[in-house]
C-alpha cells in the first residue's frame, strides 16, 4: 500500500506578525512549522505503516526551498521520502492553482491507495486544497476525519459534524482529510532525525517535471486573490460596571443587552 500526505509548511502563528505599509505577512525571521492538521494526517498513515506490512509513506508539499526542512522532519517521524514541488511558476498561488500542482505531483508519483491532507492550513483556514484535490484526480473523498479503520480495499472513517458524526466508508484509492480528534502525533527520534539528513530523500521538482498546466498554477493562473492583509485594531470602548445585589445586576445586564439587541 502506498500512502501520500500532503503537508504545508506554516509559519507559526503566534509569531505572526503583519506589514502595516504592504498589508502581508512578514515571514522573515518567523519560525516555520508543519501545519497541525497536517501533521495529525502524517500521524495517521504512520500508525498504517506501523500496522500493516509493505507500506509505503510520502510526503508531498509545495513551497520555496526552505520548506525541505518541513519534509525532513517529516521522514524524522517516520516517513520514507519527501517530494518537494518547488518553482516561481507555483508564487501567489490560491487554493485552486494550489490543489492544480498537488494534483500534478501525486500523478507524478503515481501509484496510491491513500492521499492524507490536513482540515485545513493555519495561515489560511479555507479547508479548501484537499477536496480540490479529490476533484482534480476523480477520487472519492471524506473530509474532517476523526476515526479510521482500515478493512480489505475499502476505509471506514467517522466524520466529524458540528453536532455529531456520520460513519462513512469508502473504497481505495480515496483522499481523507485529518482534524486534531484524529490522534496525537508523535515526535521525532534522534535516529529519525540523523536517518533524515543522511542521503538524498527529498526531491526537488520543477513546475516543467510534473506536466502541469501553467495557465492554472501561480498568481496569473488564481482566480481568487488576496485584496488586503491587516491586523485589527483593539476595541476602544469602556465597559460597564454593575454594582449591588446581584438579582439587579442581572436585571440591569439584560436590560442592556436587549438594548443592543444581543437577546
Amino acid at each position: 500500500m502506498n500512502i501520500i500526505v500532503c503537508i504545508k509548511q506554516v509559519p507559526n502563528t503566534n509569531e505572526v506578525r503583519i506589514d502595516p505599509v504592504r498589508g502581508t505577512l512578514i515571514r522573515e525571521g518567523v519560525p516555520s512549522i508543519i501545519n497541525p492538521d497536517d501533521r495529525n494526517a502524517l500521524e495517521e498513515a504512520l500508525r498504517i505503516k506501523d500496522t500493516y506490512e509493505n507500506v509505503k509513506v510520502t510526503v508531498l508539499s509545495m513551497g520555496p526551498p526552505q520548506a525541505d526542512a518541513a519534509l525532513r522532519e517529516a521522514i524524522a517521524m517516520g516517513a520514507d521520502e519527501g517530494i518537494l514541488l518547488t518553482d516561481r511558476a507555483f508564487a501567489g498561488s490560491d487554493t485552486w492553482a494550489t490543489s492544480t500542482a498537488l494534483a500534478a505531483g501525486i500523478r507524478y508519483i503515481g501509484d496510491y491507495s491513500i492521499i492524507f491532507c490536513g482540515r485545513q492550513a493555519i495561515d489560511g483556514d479555507t479547508a479548501q486544497v484537499g477536496p480540490q484535490i479529490a476533484e482534480h484526480l476523480g477520487l472519492p473523498q471524506i473530509t474532517y476525519v476523526e476515526e479510521l479503520k482500515i478493512e480489505g480495499d475499502k476505509v471506514i472513517a467517522k466524520r466529524a459534524l458540528e453536532d455529531g458524526y456520520f460513519v462513512i466508508e469508502s473504497k481505495m484509492p480515496v483522499l481523507l482529510t485529518a482534524i486534531k480528534e484524529l490522534n496525537k502525533p508523535r515526535y521525532p527520534s534522534i535516529k529519525g532525525v540523523y536517518d533524515a539528513y543522511k542521503g538524498d530523500k527529498v526531491k526537488l521538482l520543477s513546475a516543467k517535471d510534473i506536466d502541469v498546466d501553467f495557465d492554472n498554477i501561480g498568481l496569473e493562473g488564481s482566480p481568487t486573490q488576496v485584496n488586503r492583509s491587516f491586523t485589527p485594531s483593539g476595541r476602544t470602548g469602556q465597559g460597564e460596571i454593575f454594582q449591588g445585589d446581584y438579582k439587579e445586576c442581572v436585571n440591569k445586564l439584560i436590560v442592556r443587552l436587549r438594548e443592543k439587541h444581543l437577546v
